[in-house]
């Protein structure tokens, strides 16, 4: 059975945006099957239309799905997984400048949303054992509270990378190795 990397974008991210293509083509390198799906009015998200594209998506997930998240990905694979019925395992995640609570700037409350409701954080864990999140010292749109966050409600492991802004193409990042390495490391511990 394939393993499967489903990279979801963020807020008016697209698939062949930034780094996500360069992940692709390494984890498809190494036999990986990859989906990066064009989110719908990532303009304008909305809450119900992305987590339920997001299960779309997916279909039936199993422990060799495994999500990658940037931004806004990442509350809606965090929510997707919230809506997941019992006994299902997925390989894991990793949270590339997630957040799980309103961002300090009011110009994004659109993603409000998202995170007004509290996640039910066992439920989430009880679908995923393996979370990283990775945030950067620098990011002007995401807390660093956010992974400190993760770390404590979902055992996440919390890597801070210095300088990286928010992970995006305007910023010119198009390689994350920490990424890479990270969920190979993950895939290769459910072998």
């Amino acid at each position: 059975m394939a393993k499967k990397v489903f990279i979801i974008h963020g807020w008016e991210g697209t698939p062949e945006s930034g780094w996500k293509p360069w992940l692709k083509k390494e984890l498809e390198a190494r036999d990986f099957e990859v989906s990066v799906p064009a989110m719908p009015d990532t303009l304008h998200p909305k809450k119900d239309a992305w987590v339920g594209h997001l299960a779309q998506v997916v279909g039936t997930p199993d422990k060799d799905t495994y999500i990658v998240g940037h931004s806004l990905g990442c509350i809606t694979t965090l929510r997707f997984l919230e809506s997941l019925p019992e006994n299902v395992q997925i390989g894991g995640v990793i949270l590339v400048a997630g957040f799980a609570m309103n961002l300090p700037n009011p110009d994004f409350s659109e993603t409000y949303p998202f995170t007004n409701d509290p996640l039910a954080w066992d439920k989430i864990k009880s679908h995923c054992q393996k979370f990283v999140a990775i945030h950067s010292d620098n990011d002007p749109y995401v807390p660093i509270e956010n992974g400190k966050l993760f770390e404590e409600k979902l055992g996440a492991e919390f890597i801070i990378l210095p300088g990286m802004m928010h992970f995006a193409e305007d910023e010119g990042i198009f390689k994350i190795p920490e990424v890479l390495t990270k969920l190979l490391e993950i895939s290769k511990k459910n072998e």
